[in-house]
Formats: structure tokens, sequence, C-alpha cells
């Protein structure tokens, strides 16, 4: 291991490595098949701030935009139809990855609308649709992890769907997606659907949580306030990973197993350092343990296989010190359950204005094709 690159000895300790990103240019250009083959990439996720972002900051989809317009597309047709697009056509770059480690790896995740978080029935629907439109095996559907999302996981689950279930900040609603997941195997198997099939990763978001928790500690402005800075992301993820081990190994998960199930990962979401305070390998090289996805934007990315630590597992054994940051964070005033709800209400927030942004700017493309084609 010791001649092997960061990324490298990062797969050999157990995790996939993820690209927290997807574009046109991506595809069309061979970065992310570079990334592939150079820096041990084997999934993609996207999310509704990384699509606006690709679609509204250059002229890769002007064509297609201007072929649907003269097609007659609507808004959210359109919408569909490129974003779909980008996600099967990744699914097929990443389809050997699939091939070579049974569809554990070479995933590539597509999120239903933002809108649809507080809505069961609209999320199982749209969910069903992706599923069908993009058509490839490896695809993974988002899902984010509300109240109302729970129902959706298992109903998706059932229906024989692979599912990222996203925006999890809470141990206690990470334990309810794993029920939620280990439910819908349970009706799946009913269904008549092989679960050797059927995968799915739970996404645990890790660096807001530092940073809202931060903020709160620079109020409080104490000594030992300023010592617990940077700590509760990592803390809440490694007692995230011990709920992991909890629940999968229970009779009830046997049971699953004995039928063909595999577990669902946790995968360690937002891992961007925010504060350039830190080690900006922080989140990765401290969450390492076998059986974990890690998805990174590019500049973590780059940042690891640069210069990225590798010392194997950084979770196991942790728990009873991750305990004690979070204790302690309780001892200063500092609610768990307060932050971890304003987290998933911001988080939620920030992708639905992501999506309105999308839906003005390809509104106002389409609108431009329309205009074309109409002085033709």
């Amino acid at each position: 291991m010791t001649n092997a690159t960061p990324t490298a000895q990062l797969s050999d300790a157990g995790v996939s490595i993820w690209l927290d990103d997807l574009s046109r240019e991506r595809l069309s250009s061979g970065s992310l098949q570079k990334l592939i083959d150079e820096k041990n990439v084997v999934g993609v996720t996207t999310n509704p701030s990384i699509f606006q972002a690709a679609i509204t900051s250059g002229t890769d989809y002007d064509a297609k935009i201007a072929e649907l317009a003269a097609q007659g597309a609507s808004l959210d047709e359109t919408i569909f139809e490129i974003t779909t697009a980008d996600v099967a056509d990744a699914c097929d770059l990443f389809a050997p990855v699939a091939a070579a480690t049974k569809g554990v790896d070479g995933r590539v995740s597509i999120e239903v609308d933002p809108r649809l978080a507080w809505d069961t029935e609209g999320t199982i629907a749209e969910a069903k649709q992706l599923y069908k439109k993009v058509d490839k095996d490896n695809v993974h559907i988002k899902i984010p992890a509300t109240l109302e999302g729970l129902a959706a996981i298992t109903a998706t689950l059932a229906e024989g769907i692979s599912v990222n279930v996203t925006l999890i900040f809470s141990l206690e609603r990470y334990r309810a997606v794993i029920n939620a997941f280990q439910a819908g195997l349970k009706l799946a198997k009913e269904n008549g659907h092989d679960l050797s099939r059927i995968h799915s990763v739970a996404s645990f978001f890790v660096s807001r949580v530092d940073t809202e928790i931060d903020k709160r500690l620079d109020a409080i402005g104490t000594d030992e306030a300023r010592a617990l800075k940077g700590k509760a992301g990592v803390a809440n993820a490694s007692l995230a990973y011990q709920v992991y081990e909890e629940l999968f190994s229970t009779e009830r998960w046997a049971v699953l197993a004995e039928a063909g199930a595999l577990p669902q990962r946790p995968l360690w979401a937002s891992t961007g350092v925010k504060d350039p305070a830190y080690p900006d390998t922080l989140y990765v090289t401290g969450l390492a343990a076998a059986g974990v996805v890690n998805t990174m934007p590019e500049k973590t990315l780059d940042a690891t296989f640069d210069h990225g630590v590798v010392t194997g597992d950084t979770i196991t054994g942790t728990y009873e010190e991750a305990n004690g940051v979070l204790n302690a964070l309780e001892g200063l005033g500092i609610s768990y359950n307060e932050v971890v709800a304003l987290l998933e209400s911001q988080g939620l927030d920030k992708f639905v204005a992501s999506w309105k942004e999308l839906l003005a700017d390809v509104e106002g493309a389409l609108a431009t094709a329309r205009e074309s084609i109409l002085t033709l």
C-alpha cells in the first residue's frame, strides 16, 4: 500500500470514492473517465444544486434545449429530459465498474424534485418515473430523509428500485432510515424481487454540522467552547457508523441477508471543508472505515489524491470519544436536536431554491429558442 496513491489506499481501506458532481461537459470531455482511471472514482452523486450549476454555467445544453423547444416540450419535461440523459450516460460510463463490483459501486444518483420532499405519494410516483426513464440497473433514485420521505423510501425499495437516501443529519433519523430500508426489502422480497440486485446508501451529511455548531461555539467564546470546534461533524458521523454496525447485526437483518440482501452503506456527504482553518481532507481521512462511501467535490478529491494521509480505519473504536463531544456540546447549551432539525430545513430550502433557479433559467432558454423558431 505504501507506493499507492492516497485514493488507492482509501479504496484499499474499504472506502468507495464517488464524485459529487456531474455535467454534460464532464461526460463529453473525458474528465470523468479520467477520474475513474486515475483517482479511483467508482460512482457519482448529483443533487438539484449540481444540476442547476451544470445547466446554467455554459452552452453545453443549448442545442438540447433548442431541440426540445422545437418539439413543444414543457419546462418540466425539458429539465426531466436533460437531467435523466446525463445520468443515463454516466450510468453507461460506470457500467464496467458496476459489473466488476456486482452493482455495489458504479452507481449514479438522481434526485426527485426537491419540492416533493414533504409529499410521500408524489415522491413515490416521481421515483418510479425517473427509474423508468433512466432505465439503467446502476442508477440510484435519491430521496430526502424527511419524515414524509421515509414511507416513500420503503415503497420505492419495495418496487425493486435502488435508493440513495439523502439529507440525513441526526442519529435518530438515521435509525428511522435503516428501518425504512429494511422494511422496503422485506416488501420487495414478498413482491418477488431479487434482493441481491437492490442497492442502497444512506447519505449522512458532515461538514454542515460543524459549520452550524462552530458558529454557536464562537458565540459562546470560552476556551472550552473553542476547543470543541471542528469536532462535531466527525463525531456525529462516527456515531452513525456505530448505528450502522448495530442495526446490520440484528436478527431482523440476518433474515434479509439470508435472502440475498446487501446492507445499506453509510455515505459521507458534504465532505468539502468549509473552514480553511481545518485540514482539507478532514472529512475523508478522518472517516475511513470498511463499507462506507465518501462522495467528494472535485476539490476535496484532488486534495485527498495529492496529500491525503490514509491510516486505515479511523472510525471503529472512537465511539466513546465521539459521544463525549456531543455531550460536551449539550453541556454548553448547544442543542443537538435543534441543530440537526435546522440543518435538514436549510438543506431542503437550498435544494428547492436551486431548483427554482434552474426552472427560471431553463424557462428563459426555452423562450429564446421558441422565438428563434418563430423567426425562421
